[in-house]
């Protein structure tokens, strides 16, 4: 099963609430009321995404954190990435790594791996910060698929 970490999850959502916030700055305790996720939890995860580059940390009295990016210009890949690291599906989805596996040279589905994980990349990189926190959890709608996703989701299933 492909699962995103709890934290990560919590990063997304927290992620959420400071795109809505319009540029404001938001104190760890004021996004663990907003959310209803434990303080300590929050501040953790703040912590992470600030030392990611995707907030950034105010002092003083007025101090918390706010996005160091437009919510445009943060995608779904890239806060993947600063809470897990780079999005890879199998050790040897990354050509440009090397891994220790001893089927490397004679694996019949590398390949294969290499394109699925590039499509599921661009997929996450194509979702932005802004579309994740457009849909309302009362109206029950769902956000429109961007026509990139949706193209990348047509070639998966070719």
């Amino acid at each position: 099963m492909l699962k995103l970490s709890k934290l990560t999850d919590y990063a997304i959502v927290l992620m959420g609430y400071m795109a809505k916030s319009h540029g404001e700055s938001r104190a760890a305790r004021e996004l663990a009321e907003m959310s209803s996720l434990p303080l300590p939890t929050v501040s953790k995860v703040l912590k992470s995404l600030s030392r990611g580059g995707l907030l950034v940390s105010h002092r003083g009295k007025k101090g918390g954190y706010s996005l160091a990016l437009d919510p445009k210009d943060i995608s779904v890949a890239e806060m993947i990435r600063v809470m897990e690291g780079p999005v890879q599906l199998t050790d040897c989805a990354n050509a440009n790594v090397p891994t220790l596996c001893e089927m490397e040279s004679r694996c019949p589905v590398r390949s294969n791996w290499e394109t699925i994980n590039k499509v599921v990349f661009e997929a996450l990189q194509a979702f932005s910060l802004e579309q994740m926190s457009e849909h309302s959890p009362c109206s029950g709608e769902r956000i429109q698929e961007p026509t990139r996703v949706t193209k990348l989701l047509e070639l998966v299933k070719s």
